[in-house]
């Protein structure tokens, strides 16, 4: 099995752990969103629950491996999933689901003595999802073993944290990302790659999804708010053409993500006023971004939202 790109140091404890005869039954898979932590629990998981002599299936339909995600938000999502089209999903993981999953082990693994349970993520299970969970981590199934992929471990529970070990995944350098990009996105500009590398952070998967939701243009107005204010309204107005008439709630939300972004970088060079302003914008661009998968947004009223923080954050033209 081909090792995944960046993930050196947590094979190494991982499988120094399975060597050990000791496998602890929580690991907690942290790192910021688009590091490969779920390719790698997937990975993780296959070595872990394969017997010498058997046949092994590919992970992804591995009768011992179980993956909790949001499922798709309604049939017709349901059906698009089937045809391998994109689907909404549902607003986080069910207590439904997180119950199913215990009664399954309540019966032997089929293939081994081991079976595997990765939450991608743990950061979308539901409040009671979470409880009902704590009983599993509290008096685990002999040979049940769970893998937490979380990109804000510290949203979760303390009492989720302490019952697991953690695996912390490291962003990559930027000529790494860079690689990776120019590898899987040929036929992306220059320019889309440069900016998709930047506004990745060390994150590939971030970068791949900035090149396919054509972000640049995007990044370019919000920059410019940011430097140059927008007293007029016009920046703001090509803002919302570069974002779109009829964005979906995946485009806005990486639109508010690539603000907080931006606030993040400026504010670490920026003077203290100035400073503050971004931090303010930060936050309220943070709340905002909670709140759009869970709230009907006019797509322009959301678009005059993220600019007008940037735009009250702004440096004016004296530097004050």
């Amino acid at each position: 099995m081909s090792e995944l790109v960046g993930h050196e140091t947590p094979w190494q404890e991982w499988r120094a752990a399975m060597a050990g005869g000791r496998m602890h039954h929580g690991w907690l898979l942290t790192g910021p969103s688009g590091l490969g932590k779920a390719g790698f629990a997937l990975a993780a998981a296959a070595e872990l629950v394969a017997e010498p002599g058997v046949p092994q299936p590919p992970a992804e339909s591995h009768p011992d491996i179980i993956v909790l995600s949001r499922l798709p938000a309604t049939a017709d999502d349901e059906k698009k999933r089937e045809d391998g089209k994109p689907y909404a999903t549902k607003r986080s993981i069910s207590v439904d689901q997180v119950r199913a999953m215990q009664r399954r082990l309540t019966t032997r693994p089929t293939l081994g003595a081991k079976r595997a349970i990765i939450f991608d993520s743990a950061d979308d299970l539901e409040k009671s999802a979470v409880n009902a969970l704590l009983k599993s981590l509290e008096e685990p199934p002999v040979g049940s073993f769970f893998l937490l992929v979380s990109h804000r471990p510290g949203g979760l529970l303390p009492t989720v944290r302490s019952r697991c070990r953690t695996l912390r995944f490291q962003p990559l350098p930027d000529a790494e990302v860079e690689r990776i990009v120019a590898m899987n996105e040929p036929q992306a500009s220059s320019e889309a790659r440069t900016a998709a590398v930047r506004a990745a952070h060390g994150s590939p998967g971030a970068a791949m999804k900035f090149i396919e939701n054509d972000l640049a243009a995007i990044r370019r107005e919000l920059v410019r708010i940011v430097e140059e204010g927008d007293n007029d309204f016009s920046r703001r107005g090509a803002l919302a053409a570069a974002i779109g008439a009829r964005p979906d709630r995946e485009r806005l939300l990486a639109s508010v993500e690539l603000a907080r972004t931006i606030c993040a970088e400026c504010a670490a060079l920026a003077s203290r006023p100035f400073q503050a302003r971004l931090i303010e914008a930060h936050t309220q661009l943070t709340r905002f971004g909670r709140e759009i998968p869970y709230a009907n947004f006019d797509a322009g009223l959301a678009v005059v939202e993220i600019g007008g923080l940037l735009a009250a954050a702004a440096v004016p033209k004296d530097g004050r």
